[in-house]
């Protein structure tokens, strides 16, 4: 897509997103992913997949290749077994996030790490700020007290903003569990926003929203959130 000239601030309901149920695998595409392809959908501004996965229990994603990505997962619920070629191997639980630069290339694989109970978890990718850097992985838990009541601000390539993990995109995200308040996020000019909602029903900028609806922003200085529920956020920048 191409840089926008106005404010924009669109809402994207639950049920306008492509979904797919693969038996093992229940998934929503935010944007054009697989099977799914729309030109007019591609990406909002350096942020390419956002994917809501649900996996069945001991089900998982094989083998595979990345290459020039930032990828992130955040783990809602259960546990994610992640092993990949350059020798990392873990499980992120609730409130974990998983990230890796796929650089000049990877292989890893992706499974529920629990026999029975399902696997819920939110991919992200962005696109990169440099191409052609060596892969890099990471996992780091989270308390759901760090991120009750405020943004906690996990990932980011913004020399600015005091984050732990760090991509090579000048990109942010934030997650938050509000519970009966109001966070407040700034933007600068021309930035884009992706809000989703995990779960829960909570109001930003006074427009209500439910489990799975997301919010696209462009150019909008102040977004406020309010009500009970668990979000997430991006902030990002245009992509030629």
């Amino acid at each position: 897509m191409k840089t926008l000239i106005a404010p924009a601030f669109a809402i994207q309901p639950s049920k306008d997103r492509a979904f797919f149920d693969h038996g093992w695998l229940k998934t929503y595409h935010s944007f054009s992913f697989a099977d799914f392809y729309d030109p007019n959908n591609e990406n909002w501004g350096a942020l390419r997949v956002f994917n809501d996965d649900t996996v069945a229990g001991g089900a998982g994603f094989p083998t595979h290749p990345h290459r020039d990505m930032e990828i992130v997962t955040y783990v809602l619920s259960g546990r994610l077994a992640h092993k990949d070629s350059m020798g990392n191997e873990g499980i992120v639980g609730p409130g974990g996030v998983q990230f890796m630069s796929a650089g000049t290339g990877v292989r890893h694989s992706e499974y529920n790490a629990d026999p029975v109970e399902p696997l819920h978890f939110v991919q992200m990718w962005v696109i990169p700020g440099k191409t052609g850097e060596a892969p890099t992985y990471g996992q780091m838990d989270f308390t759901p007290e760090e991120r009750t009541n405020t943004w906690l601000r996990v990932v980011s390539g913004n020399p600015a903003v005091d984050a732990p993990i760090r991509i090579t995109q000048n990109a942010t995200l934030a997650i938050s569990r509000i519970d009966d308040a109001t966070v407040v996020y700034e933007f600068e000019p021309h930035r884009y926003g992706f809000l989703f909602v995990a779960d829960g029903k909570i109001e930003a900028n006074g427009e209500v929203l439910s489990k799975g609806d997301a919010v696209r922003l462009y150019d909008v200085p102040r977004l406020g959130v309010k009500g009970r529920g668990d979000v997430v956020l991006w902030d990002i920048p245009a992509v030629d």
